[in-house]
């Protein structure tokens, strides 16, 4: 999830994995299209907006491994 600002300063909070598109406003704005087809005018600049996902995504892929629970296990023979 990425924080972002809607033109009237509005925070927003959006699905960084959703985001499909960037397009420049050709002002100050940056239409963020999602895959579920909503479309946000939000205050950062494309770069901004990649930045803040490209972080996201190294938070998340951060984290702890997931476990495999039979690694290392040796069955005893009987």
């Amino acid at each position: 999830m990425v924080k972002l600002h809607k033109l009237n300063g509005t925070e927003i909070v959006i699905n960084a994995e959703l985001i499909e598109s960037l397009e420049s406003g050709g002002g100050q704005e940056t239409v963020v299209a999602l895959a579920t087809g909503n479309r946000y005018l939000v205050t950062e600049t494309p770069d901004e907006v990649t930045q803040k996902v490209l972080e996201y995504r190294a938070k998340v892929n951060a984290g702890p491994k997931v476990v495999n629970p039979i690694q290392g296990y040796k069955r005893e023979q009987s």
